[in-house]
């Protein structure tokens, strides 16, 4: 049996040391024994792009939300009842399985309807009596019946009983070939119903039949069956033997796609107030029947974050999976679990050198090309480790790495953040919103969208539209602060473009006396370290 599945993945603006650490983390996880898929939760940047097609990487599958679909509930899989079943076998499904309602499906599986012991009942007593369309084997089977002549595979027709004395069924009743006939031995109507071509006769209390009359049946293609049951009870049965199919119900039936959220079953189920649901797939294909009264447990999605514990930046519906495990080297952020998990948070530049030292301590060997990701995440989350976030433990570990891959890591990082750092054919919007991260401090909430480029002065030069954008994000998001901080790689510093309402608090957060747009900000280059504490300090 397949392991269930884990998926591995880091914030929803996905940077390069966020998607080569769930890629680099997975691969780990699936060598220990697991189940694992590396997940993005939005669009790569053009630096990260560049890395995966550089070490010839698959990008991540797009993971929209981690919330809980019918395909996490445990319903009833593969329960349904093929259109050609019996009425009666049906009804004992049913029973079988204690439920009310089982779905019909035709010969490709495709949702038909949903029958209901109602229906059932509903048939039984205001049914058509006169009628019969079902097959040979389902007449045999719910008469607990004996074989005795089979010419057709499907019945229809109309029903008679020979309930008359003889004389008077012969001199009064038309026999037709549409005729499906309830006889004892009474071998003159027996001898005038094979006669008359008629579908099919059925012989009630084991009735002896006629070598000569057989001869007949066998020349005119009339169907026989034999039964023990007496004419009262055959009678009784016949009915169920009819396809199911004809007591699916004309009005429109409720059925969900088993990607439909969970949350949204439940709402629709108050509401139509029914106990059975019908599971079915994006093709129309029944999945099976999912029971109100009948959910035992739900299979909560199960994931591992890397490089952010905080669920404003976490996928949505994070708190509806089962988080397993985090790996990061943030600030502890507002991520709760119900249950102790695997909390990895390390004091370093990047999550891909905590994942490094998993390495070690697994004694798991390290493939060029996971080594190549990892060191472009620390690269990149170090700015080539210039970075005042970055530790002894990073640079040992690109020098590591830098050997597996073979690597002049520092032309490499160059090449990397060019191919990053081009803003050609981007919008403002999708520049600052490239890489923006919100933060929550009491009743109040910032962003701060970080620009990596070699070319700052495109941005100053149109520095009054990036502010009307970030005013009107703030607006819409009701944000105390945006700030924009465009970071140049060469000079090793900050332009700060921020909202105007928060100019005075910038200015005591960053000790500058008359902050102006545009203001350049030496040796900051780390939003975690430089930007993002001395904001919350004032904002508390």
């Amino acid at each position: 049996m397949e392991k269930e599945k884990i998926y591995i993945f880091g914030h929803r603006k996905p940077d390069t040391d966020s998607v080569t650490s769930a890629i680099a983390l997975s691969y780990l996880k699936n060598k220990l024994g697991f189940n694992t898929e590396a997940m993005v939760l939005g669009e790569i940047n053009r630096e990260t792009e560049y890395v995966l097609n550089y070490f010839k990487v698959k990008t991540p599958k797009y993971l929209n939300d981690v919330k809980l679909q019918i395909k996490d509930v445990n319903y009833q899989k593969d329960f349904y009842i093929n259109d050609d079943t019996s009425v009666n076998d049906t009804y004992n499904y049913m029973i079988e399985h204690n439920v009310t309602g089982v779905p019909i499906v035709d010969k490709n599986k495709e949702f038909s309807g949903l029958v209901t012991v109602k229906n059932v009942v509903r048939d039984l007593i205001s049914g058509d009596f006169n009628t019969l369309n079902t097959s040979y084997d389902n007449i045999l089977k719910t008469l607990d019946g004996e074989e005795i002549l089979k010419f057709d595979n499907e019945i229809n027709g109309n029903l008679l009983v020979a309930a008359y004395r003889s004389t008077t069924f012969l001199n009064n009743i038309n026999l037709e070939n549409n005729h499906i006939l309830i006889v004892g031995d009474r071998h003159s109507i027996i001898e005038y119903a094979v006669s008359s071509k008629i579908k099919l006769m059925i012989v009630v209390g084991n009735g002896e039949i006629k070598e000569e009359h057989l001869e007949i049946a066998k020349k005119n293609h009339v169907n026989i069956i034999r039964t023990h049951h007496d004419t009262f009870h055959t009678t009784k049965l016949i009915g169920l033997s009819n396809y199911v199919k004809y007591l699916i119900p004309k009005n429109k039936q409720h059925v969900f796609d088993e990607s439909d959220y969970y949350d949204d079953f439940l709402k629709t189920s108050m509401e139509l107030k029914h106990n059975n649901y019908p599971i079915i797939d994006k093709t129309g294909k029944c999945m099976g029947l999912l029971r109100i009264t009948g959910i035992t447990n739900i299979n909560k999605k199960k994931v591992i974050l890397v490089d952010h514990n905080e669920s404003e930046q976490s996928a949505v519906g994070l708190d509806e999976a089962e988080i397993i495990e985090v790996v990061d080297h943030h600030k502890i952020g507002n991520i709760s679990t119900n249950n102790p998990i695997n909390f990895r948070n390390m004091s370093v530049g990047s999550t891909n050198t905590i994942i490094y030292q998993m390495y070690l301590e697994n004694n798991i060997p390290i493939p060029k090309d996971i080594a190549g990701l990892m060191i472009s995440g620390i690269l990149s989350d170090t700015l080539v480790l210039t970075s005042p976030t970055t530790t002894e433990l990073d640079k040992k570990t690109v020098l590591k790495l830098a050997e597996i891959t073979e690597l002049d890591y520092a032309d490499y990082a160059l090449q990397m953040f060019k191919a990053g750092t081009s803003l050609a054919g981007k919008t403002k919007e999708e520049i600052i919103g490239t890489d923006i991260k919100s933060f929550p401090v009491n009743d109040l909430k910032f962003a701060v969208s970080q620009v990596f480029t070699l070319n700052y002065q495109d941005i100053l030069n149109e520095k009054e539209e990036y502010i009307k954008i970030i005013e009107n994000m703030a607006d819409m998001n009701d944000y105390t602060a945006v700030v924009l901080a465009v970071t140049d790689i060469i000079r090793n510093g900050s332009y700060i473009i921020y909202t105007e309402k928060s100019k005075e608090m910038l200015e005591s957060a960053f000790g500058i006396d008359s902050l102006e747009q545009g203001h350049y900000i030496d040796g900051c280059v780390s939003r975690k370290k430089q930007i993002v504490p001395p904001i919350m300090e004032k904002l508390k």
